[in-house]
């Protein structure tokens, strides 16, 4: 009996000791993580963050726009080709790789839904940030990145209704038209300002330019640090999730860009459609994901798109890391190369010449 009380008090003071792990205002709580409710502070600062982060987001699309001439934009929608092979990437690729990777890791059935909400997400706007650092088509980048926001009124809605029926009734996602309608906006207008400044005055273009990709590159950093910060609940969610949100964005890039270059299309346009396929848009998915399920649903699965958007970063940043290193080698091999060719040259050159050879040359 004496050690039955003793047991009895170990474990209430062991209770009242981890009764910290999640807070008495939590709506749900299991021991491991919890969801809170959203306290007037951090609804607060999410409207602040949100608001500056949408000015940012505009200025750099602008400056995206300066690098954009009138006439290959138009020419891409002409002769859509690229256009095509991106759309093939963004609703035919994606999709089915979060279907297969779904299948293949055995996950919830809530769990597979979120992940192919992801997949059927259009294009993100850093993708033209990071098609301009690794010298990509940046007419192509953006026409794609518009293309695919404007087809995910229709693509979104067809695409969950074709993989997520052995999960869940389609008609339980909310998909925020408004949401898509805003993005499309706030990607058109100020990419249209742009190509009209690059028209009218191309050296201050340069100028807005070369500002706009120093700050995309901040604003990318900067939205993967305040997702952090603005969501709630715990962290600890199933390891299967992390190891999909892993290998998910690397097959996008990967298989966009094999698709690409199975279509013909030139190096530099192969690393754009690559990073317009990998690279989507999670705030949407997290705005749909926000709409569509209830707390309980969302403890299982509400911090994937933050650990996709996390994953998608990185490997755009190892492979702009690796692009540049290639460039500096290419460019310092080619350059030793075309002075070997010179010398050449010279020495021929002497030879007709009677043995003459200039001091530059020795």
């Amino acid at each position: 009996m004496q050690t039955y009380l003793l047991s009895q008090q170990f474990k209430s003071s062991f209770l009242a000791e981890n009764s910290t792990a999640c807070p008495q205002n939590a709506t749900i709580c299991d021991g491991t993580s919890c969801v809170l409710p959203e306290d007037n502070f951090n609804e607060t600062l999410s409207v602040v963050l949100s608001t500056v982060l949408t000015i940012m987001l505009a200025l750099v699309m602008f400056s995206m726009g300066c690098n954009v001439e009138i006439k290959n934009f138009l020419g891409h929608i002409k002769r859509p080709w690229g256009i095509f092979v991106g759309f093939l990437c963004q609703f035919g690729i994606m999709p089915l790789t979060a279907f297969l990777l779904s299948l293949a890791f055995n996950i919830l059935p809530i769990q597979a839904v979120v992940v192919l909400i992801m997949g059927c997400c259009p294009g993100g706007t850093a993708s033209n940030v990071i098609a301009y650092w690794v010298d990509g088509d940046m007419d192509l980048s953006i026409s794609m990145t518009t293309c695919s926001t404007l087809l995910a009124m229709g693509m979104m809605p067809l695409c969950l209704f074709i993989y997520t029926k052995m999960w869940t009734d389609s008609d339980a996602i909310v998909l925020p038209y408004d949401s898509i309608g805003i993005s499309l906006v706030a990607l058109v207008v100020p990419v249209s300002l742009g190509i009209f400044v690059n028209y009218k005055w191309p050296s201050k273009a340069k100028i807005i330019l070369k500002v706009g990709s120093i700050v995309g590159a901040i604003l990318i950093v900067l939205i993967a640090v305040v997702g952090g910060i603005l969501y709630k609940g715990s962290w600890i969610i199933s390891p299967k999730l992390w190891i999909i949100g892993t290998i998910f964005p690397a097959a996008g890039y990967s298989l966009g860009f094999f698709l690409a270059r199975v279509a013909g299309l030139s190096w530099h346009r192969c690393r754009t459609v690559s990073l317009e396929t990998g690279m989507q848009n999670t705030q949407l998915c997290s705005t749909i994901v926000q709409l569509s399920f209830s707390p309980e649903q969302l403890e299982l699965m509400f911090t994937f798109p933050l650990i996709y958007s996390i994953f998608q970063l990185l490997f755009a940043l190892l492979i702009l890391g690796g692009y540049r290193l290639y460039r500096r080698h290419r460019v310092k091999s080619k350059t030793d190369v075309e002075k070997t060719e010179q010398k050449e040259d010279s020495k021929s050159n002497a030879k007709i010449n009677g043995g003459f050879m200039s001091n530059e040359t020795k």
